[in-house]
């Protein structure tokens, strides 16, 4: 096990043989260091992870809120879950998609199982009005029509 990766962090208790693991093989992390939430953990030792950003509109003289979103790899000495915070930082191409890896696990984010709750079912109410109006949009049988239909 290294003695330090470069970077002020809590080391994992657990050990793992992954060589992917900033702190168990030799892989070493440099560059950008991001604070985020694990939104997706569906793939092997792999997770989704984002984070909110504010953009300039200079035409505007305001911010808008936009959100980052990215693979990262997951170590099994850190095994971060669904609506974790962790902290990841830049490191080698791991994958075609994976450039950055969990160095933390900062503990799960109060109210985020509510959160994804109600938006799963803000998707199913847009669906019920999308529904409704292909109802509206089937066109409506007159008395000639239904005569046509009996002969």
């Amino acid at each position: 096990m290294k003695t330090s990766i470069g970077i002020q962090t809590k080391k994992p208790e657990k050990a793992c043989a992954d060589k992917k693991c900033p702190y168990h093989s030799n892989l070493s992390v440099r560059g950008m260091m991001f604070t985020g939430t694990v939104v997706s953990a569906k793939r092997h030792n792999t997770v989704t992870v984002e984070w909110a950003r504010r953009a300039q509109l200079p035409k505007f003289e305001r911010y808008e809120k936009r959100k980052t979103k990215i693979s990262v790899h997951n170590p099994e000495c850190i095994a971060a879950k669904e609506g974790d915070m962790v902290r990841i930082m830049n490191c080698k191409p791991l994958s075609k998609t994976k450039n950055f890896v969990v160095i933390e696990n900062l503990g799960h984010v109060f109210g985020y199982q509510d959160r994804m709750e109600a938006l799963a079912a803000s998707k199913v109410k847009e669906r019920s009005k999308k529904e409704e109006q292909e109802k509206s949009a089937q066109p409506v049988k007159d008395d000639k029509d239904q005569e046509k239909d009996e002969q």
